[in-house]
C-alpha cells in the first residue's frame, strides 16, 4: 500500500492564511448586515483560490531565480518592487471579482466599471500591498530561518569531522611513539638477556597487533586499556625486574566504563620513562581508578621529582591533553604534581 505524501508546511500556511482571511472578510460583511451564506461561501472559495494562486506564481518565481539564497540586502531591493506588482495584481484580480459577483449574482443595481475603479481602486490596492507585505514577510522569513537551521547543522557536521580527524591524527602519533619506546626496551634486553628479549618481543607484538585491529577506536572499554597496560608493565618489568613493583587498583563495575585509548597507558609510560626507570633502587607504581559523582577519576603514581620540562612538554602527555580537550571539551581535567618525592598524575572524565 503506498503511502501519502504528507502536505508540506508550505501549503499548511497557504491554506490557512487565506483562509482566515477570508473568513474575516466575511464575518465583517456579515456585520453589515450584507450576509448571504451561499453567495459568502462562494466568496470564501474564490478568495483561497485565487490568492492561493498569485502567491503560489511569486513563490515558483523566488525558487527559479533562487531568492532564498540572497544576502538580506539583494532581498530587499527586489522584495520592494516585487510587493507593488503583487499589490497591482492584487487590485485586477480582486476588482475584477467584486465586480463580475455584482453583475452575475443578484446583489442590485451595478454601476458601470470605470465607477466602480474610479471609486474602490485605491482600497482595494492599499489592501492588496497590506497583504503582500505581510505574506512576504511570513515567507521569507521562514526560508531564512530554515536556511540558518541547515547552515547550522552543516557547521556543526564540519566541526564534527574536523574534530574526528584532529583526533585521528593525535591517535596515530602514538603508535610511532609507544613502538620507540618499547623498541628501547628490547634493545636494553637483547645482550643482557635474551629469553626475556624474546618474550618483551611477543608482548609487544601483542599490543600492536591490537592496535592494528582497533585503530579507528578513540574509546575503549576501561578493561581493555588495562589488559594493554599489563602487557606494557610485564615488558618493563622484564628489562627492570624488581626494580619496578606496581598495583592496579579499580572497582570490577568499571570494567566496561569507555575511556580514552592510551590515555592510562601514557601515565605508566610517563611514570616508568621518568620516574622508576631513574631511581636506583625503582619503586612501586600504582594506578587507582574510581568512580564519584559520575566523574572517573584515574591517578598513576610513581616515586621520583617531577621533571616539568620533560613531562609537561613531551609527545605523550601533550597528546594526551589534547586529545582530552578534543574528546571532552572542558569536561575533562589533567594534573601532574609532586609532593614528598611522589608524582601523582590525575586524569578525571566524565562517565561515558
Amino acid at each position: 500500500m503506498t503511502k501519502k505524501a504528507p502536505i508540506s508546511l508550505y501549503w499548511k500556511c497557504q491554506l490557512a492564511g487565506w483562509s482566515a482571511a477570508s473568513l474575516y472578510w466575511g464575518y465583517a460583511s456579515f456585520l453589515d448586515g450584507r450576509y448571504i451564506l451561499w453567495i459568502g461561501l462562494l466568496q470564501f472559495l474564490s478568495d483561497v483560490a485565487l490568492y492561493v494562486l498569485i502567491t503560489h506564481l511569486y513563490h515558483l518565481f523566488a525558487l527559479r531565480h533562487r531568492w532564498q539564497q540572497l544576502s538580506l540586502g539583494r532581498l530587499i531591493k527586489r522584495l520592494i518592487p516585487a510587493v507593488l506588482v503583487l499589490g497591482l495584481v492584487y487590485l485586477l484580480v480582486t476588482a475584477g471579482k467584486i465586480y463580475l459577483f455584482r453583475l452575475w449574482l443578484p446583489l442590485g443595481l451595478v454601476e458601470p466599471l470605470a465607477v466602480f475603479l474610479k471609486v474602490n481602486w485605491l482600497p482595494i490596492l492599499m489592501a492588496g500591498i497590506r497583504l503582500m507585505c505581510i505574506w512576504l514577510l511570513a515567507y521569507h522569513l521562514y526560508y531564512y530561518g530554515k536556511r540558518e537551521v541547515t547552515l547550522a547543522r552543516e557547521n556543526a557536521r564540519l566541526a564534527l569531522v574536523a574534530k574526528d580527524a584532529q583526533l585521528n591524527n593525535l591517535h596515530a602519533q602514538l603508535n610511532p611513539h609507544f613502538l620507540f619506546n618499547s623498541l628501547n626496551t628490547i634493545k636494553a634486553l637483547v645482550i643482557d638477556d635474551p629469553s626475556s628479549a624474546r618474550r618483551a618481543v611477543d608482548l609487544m607484538s601483542d599490543m600492536l597487533r591490537l592496535s592494528l585491529y582497533y585503530q579507528e577506536l578513540i574509546l575503549h572499554p576501561l578493561k581493555d586499556e588495562l589488559s594493554l597496560v599489563g602487557d606494557y608493565l610485564e615488558m618493563e618489568k622484564l628489562r627492570l625486574e624488581e626494580r619496578l613493583q606496581f598495583s592496579i587498583e579499580f572497582p570490577p563495575e568499571l570494567a566496561e566504563a569507555h575511556i580514552l585509548r592510551y590515555s592510562v597507558q601514557v601515565l605508566v609510560e610517563n611514570a616508568i620513562k621518568h620516574g622508576i626507570s631513574r631511581q636506583r633502587s625503582g619503586g612501586l607504581l600504582r594506578i587507582v581508578i574510581m568512580q564519584e559523582d559520575g566523574v572517573i577519576s584515574t591517578c598513576v603514581q610513581n616515586p621520583g621529582k617531577l621533571d616539568t620540562a620533560a613531562s609537561l612538554h613531551g609527545l605523550g602527555l601533550k597528546n594526551l591533553k589534547e586529545r582530552l580537550q578534543l574528546h571532552y571539551q572542558d569536561k575533562a581535567v589533567f594534573t601532574i604534581s609532586e609532593a614528598k618525592g611522589t608524582v601523582s598524575a590525575y586524569i578525571l572524565i566524565p562517565v561515558v
